[in-house]
């Protein structure tokens, strides 16, 4: 089996490198291809990968190349986990959307969108490349903003599925609240990519028992400090929102925030500095605590178990993924990507039934869908008017005036990566 990881010289990737070690039972790897065009990164990286398969008695091998025909050619799966513009774009998402009084984040707001107009025709492009290589390769993205760039990839008749990490980062909270193993917890989760809720906590399997209620009850405290949401909130809603809901319902708190402390852009690119340089010290051959705190927990294991799924390997049967809608949420376009419980196998994902969704959730994730299809018109068509609609459109943005000096912004601090501007 061939794997190969667009994006591989990310100091993300040791965190997926020692996955494919820990659970090569799982995903028998023969070949892991790591392609970036940051040469001097990727060796750094690579170098740490192979000592990780030494350790761990993993007898694949570990390629690593700038040639991206190369390394798709042949692959069963692709994982996608770029970064168009490196940190210094994404500093820029976090800073300039403060000047006008709206929150500044990477897959959220008007920053999400710069992210999403950068990065949709790079993937595309990637893309046709994969399918002209091996048209029966799974992509697995895991670029954000995962839920535009997977529905362009879906939308462009690739194999594509949508990953993200909150999911599993949330299971895998409340299992150890529980005391329970992290296989007996299910959730109903619901939403959009950074637009989700557990509306239930379930042990054993999809139909076991909602524990939900008492989990709150007896670890409220808990969850809301981990969320950055005040108690009482969690215990009105009766649900237990992702912490990217904060940007919504807690927006000018966040933007006051952002406005008095170094942008998480600052904090992550000091802290892959010094990644980077551990990385280079040749005894070392596991990945080092401080990637903890990178970014990305247990998404090793959420793309083992998703690629093992998809290559008909041993992965779980039942997975939080994006893929989509096709009437799963009536209220929702058939062709919009949610982010729900799924079978997976090697046909794809294909969302499980999700009980009544409450309008105040609903309402947001329609005006989110909505938005996004206006944020995926403009990345693949460009022009001012299309950004502009887009932000209009944006819960978070929603007066014109304000959508207005965005747009101008947004295309300002992006003119090297947008063709059209």
């Amino acid at each position: 089996m061939k794997l190969t990881v667009v994006g591989g010289g990310s100091t993300y990737t040791p965190e997926l490198v020692d996955g494919f070690a820990r659970l090569r039972d799982t995903l028998p790897v023969e070949e892991l291809v790591l392609a970036d065009p940051a040469a001097d990164r990727l060796e750094l990286v690579g170098g740490l990968a192979r000592r990780i398969f030494a350790k761990q008695g993993h007898d694949g091998r570990v390629v690593t190349t700038g040639d991206l025909d190369a390394a798709v050619d042949g692959a069963d799966a692709v994982l996608l986990q770029l970064r168009v513009g490196g940190q210094a774009a994404r500093e820029r998402d976090e800073t300039w959307p403060l000047e006008c009084g709206c929150v500044g984040q990477e897959t959220t707001g008007a920053g999400g969108l710069a992210k999403a107009l950068r990065t949709v025709p790079v993937v595309l492009d990637i893309a046709e490349r994969i399918r002209r290589a091996n048209p029966d390769a799974w992509i697995i993205d895991f670029t954000n903003p995962v839920g535009i760039v997977t529905r362009a990839l879906l939308q462009a008749g690739h194999r594509a599925v949508g990953l993200c990490n909150v999911a599993i980062g949330l299971q895998r909270k409340f299992a150890a609240l529980l005391g329970v193993a992290p296989g007996e917890v299910h959730l109903d989760h619901v939403g959009l990519n950074h637009l989700t809720w557990e509306t239930g906590v379930r042990l054993g399997g999809p139909e076991g028992e909602d524990v939900l209620p008492g989990l709150l009850a007896g670890h409220g405290d808990t969850i809301a400090a981990d969320l950055r949401l005040p108690r009482p909130l969690l215990d009105r809603l009766g649900v237990v929102p992702s912490y990217y809901l904060r940007y919504y319902y807690a927006h000018d708190e966040v933007v006051e925030e952002s406005r008095t402390k170094p942008s998480r852009a600052a904090e992550v690119a000091a802290m892959e500095r010094e990644l980077l340089t551990m990385y280079g010290d040749p005894a070392l051959d596991e990945k080092p605590a401080l990637l903890a705190r990178r970014g990305g927990a247990y998404y090793s294991e959420a793309a083992v178990d998703l690629a093992a799924a998809l290559l008909g390997g041993q992965g779980s049967p039942y997975q939080v993924v994006n893929t989509s809608n096709r009437g799963t949420l009536p209220f929702l376009p058939d062709d919009a990507v949610i982010e729900v419980p799924a079978a997976v196998g090697r046909k794809g994902a294909t969302a499980l039934p999700v009980p009544a969704v409450d309008p105040l959730y609903a309402g947001l994730m329609a005006n989110v869908t909505a938005y996004e299809d206006l944020a995926l018109r403009a990345a693949l068509h460009g022009g001012r008017d299309r950004v502009f609609r887009a932000l209009l459109a944006h819960p978070l943005v929603g007066q014109y005036a304000l959508a207005d000096r965005l747009t101008d912004l947004l295309i300002a601090h992006n003119q090297e990566h947008l063709a059209w501007a």
